[in-house]
C-alpha cells in the first residue's frame, strides 16, 4: 500500500500531539549524540589545529591530506577539463545569482530627525567570511556558488571554501571547476563539523573568518550553533526541507517528482505534502509508489520518508496555511490554481522560499533562478531568512549633530539622564544647553 512508504497519512486535523512533535520539532540539536560529538570535534581542531583537520579527513573522509589548501591551479585544471555543456550550466547560474544579489543590495541611508540632527547607516562588507560546500553522498557545487557569488558581489575581500576531500585527498572535480567559476579566493579539502571550527576558530592553515554560511548535515548545522559564539553564522541549516501544498489542478506525478527529489538530499529529510483532498492526496502518494521503484538513491529518498515523510489532506486552503505557517519549511511549493495559489501566498509568513506554481520547481531554485538556496531549516524559517548579501556585510551607523540642535537636545536628554542615575551624562549634555 503506497501509504506504507510515509510515516504519516491523514487528515491534518487528525495528527496527534506525538505526531505533530515528530513532525514539527526538526532541530538537530534535540539530538543528543550529534550535539556531543561535535563539541568533541570542535574541542580537537581548537587543541590539535590542522593535525586534527587531516586525522578526521582520514576518519571521516578516508583521504589522507597533505596539504590542506588546494591551490587555484588545481581548480583551472578542473575547469578547463570540465565538459562544456556543463561549464556552460555553471556560468550561467554565477550569472543569474549574480543579477539576483546585485539587485538585492542594501544602500546608505541618512535621514534628519529633527532640524540639525542627522542618522544614517552605511552597508559595509565583511573581510573574510568562510563558504560550506557539503560533499560526502554527493559533490554540491550550487551550494558554493550560492555562497561565492552574493559574498563578493557585497565586496567580501577574501572568500574561503571548505570542501571534503574524496579519496584523492581533494574535492571533486566539479567543486573546484564551480570555485573557479564563481571567484572564490582560496579552497581548503576539509568538511563537516572540523571545517566549521578551523573557520570559525582559525588554525595554522585555515585564517579565521569573520562568518560561515552554507548548508551541510546535522553535524555542520550543530558546529555553526556552538561556535556562534566566536563567529557570526547564517543559520544553522541542517537536511533539507520540502512542503507542497497540491490541489486537483497538478498532475500527481509533477507533486511526486518533487517529493523524491528533496528525499533524495539525505535519509533524514522532512518532505511533505498537504493535499486540498483526500483524493488528490491517494493520488499522489499513488504517484510515488509506482515511481519510487525505479528512481537512483531510492534507498536514502525510502529511508527519509519513513523518517518524517508525510502525505496528508485537508478541505481547507486556510488549514493548509495555518499548517505551512507553523511548520516553517525551508522550501515551501505551492502546486495549486492561480487564484487560490495568490491567495495562500498573501498569508504566507514562515518559509526559506516559496516556489509559486508547479512549474516553478524547487529544481529550478536550487540551480539556476538566480535566488538563493541556503535556507533555513528545522522550522526556523519563521525567524530567519534565506542567504543574501545582507549575510555578508555589516551596518556602520552614525549621527551628526549641529550646535544649535544639541542647545535643542540638551534640556530632555539631561532630565533623562538624571531619571536614570547618569548624573555625568546629564552634565555632558546640558554644556550645549546655551540658555545656561
Amino acid at each position: 500500500m503506497s501509504a506504507d512508504i510515509f510515516r504519516f497519512t491523514g487528515d491534518i486535523a487528525q495528527l496527534t500531539t506525538h505526531d505533530r512533535r515528530v513532525l514539527f520539532d526538526r532541530s538537530t540539536s534535540a539530538d543528543d549524540a550529534v550535539r556531543t560529538q561535535t563539541a568533541d570535534i570542535i574541542r580537537r581542531v581548537k587543541r590539535d589545529g590542522d593535525v586534527a583537520l587531516r586525522e578526521m579527513a582520514l576518519q571521516f573522509d578516508g583521504a589522507t591530506l597533505g596539504a590542506l589548501e588546494v591551490p587555484c591551479s588545481e581548480w583551472e585544471r578542473a575547469r578547463d577539463a570540465m565538459a562544456p555543456e556543463l561549464r556552460t550550466a555553471l556560468e550561467r547560474t554565477v550569472r543569474n545569482v549574480r543579477a539576483a544579489h546585485s539587485a538585492f543590495l542594501p544602500v546608505a541611508v541618512e535621514i534628519e530627525t529633527e532640524p540639525g540632527i542627522i542618522v544614517g547607516r552605511r552597508p559595509d562588507p565583511l573581510q573574510r567570511v568562510g563558504v560550506y560546500a557539503p560533499g560526502g553522498r554527493a559533490a554540491y557545487p550550487s551550494s558554493l556558488i550560492m555562497g561565492v557569488v552574493p559574498a563578493k558581489v557585497a565586496g567580501v575581500r577574501d572568500v574561503i571554501v571548505c570542501s571534503p576531500a574524496s579519496s584523492s585527498g581533494q574535492p571533486s572535480d566539479v567543486v573546484l571547476a564551480a570555485a573557479a567559476i564563481a571567484g572564490a579566493d582560496r579552497l581548503f579539502a576539509i568538511g563537516g563539523a572540523g571545517a566549521i571550527a578551523a573557520m570559525a576558530h582559525g588554525t595554522d592553515s585555515m585564517p579565521r573568518v569573520d562568518r560561515v554560511v552554507g548548508p551541510g548535515n546535522a553535524w555542520v548545522a550543530e558546529a555553526k550553533l556552538q561556535c556562534a559564539g566566536a563567529v557570526a553564522i547564517d543559520s544553522p541549516a541542517g537536511p533539507s526541507e520540502l512542503l507542497v501544498i497540491a490541489d486537483a489542478s497538478v498532475h500527481p506525478r509533477t507533486v511526486a517528482h518533487e517529493l523524491l527529489a528533496q528525499a533524495e538530499h539525505d535519509p533524514r529529510a522532512a518532505v511533505v505534502c498537504v493535499a486540498i483532498g483526500a483524493a488528490v492526496a491517494q493520488r499522489i502518494a499513488d504517484a510515488v509508489s509506482e515511481m519510487l521503484p525505479s528512481i537512483d538513491r531510492e534507498q536514502i529518498v525510502r529511508d527519509a520518508f519513513a523518517f518524517a515523510g508525510a502525505v496528508l489532506h485537508t478541505d481547507s486552503l486556510d488549514a493548509a496555511v495555518t499548517f505551512a505557517n507553523a511548520w516553517a519549511a525551508e522550501h515551501l511549493l505551492l502546486a495549486l490554481a492561480p487564484e487560490p495559489m495568490e491567495r495562500a501566498f498573501a498569508s504566507l509568513r514562515g518559509a526559506g522560499t516559496v516556489f509559486l506554481g508547479a512549474a516553478a520547481s524547487v529544481a529550478f531554485g536550487d540551480y539556476m533562478t538566480g535566488a538563493n538556496h541556503v535556507l533555513p531549516t528545522g522550522g526556523l524559517s519563521r525567524c530567519y531568512s534565506g542567504l543574501s548579501t545582507l549575510d555578508f556585510i555589516r551596518w556602520t551607523s552614525w549621527q551628526r549633530v549641529t550646535p544649535a540642535a544639541a542647545a535643542s537636545l540638551a534640556p530632555d536628554v539631561g532630565r533623562f539622564a538624571d531619571s536614570e542615575g547618569l548624573f555625568n551624562h546629564a552634565a555632558t549634555a546640558r554644556q550645549w544647553n546655551l540658555s545656561t
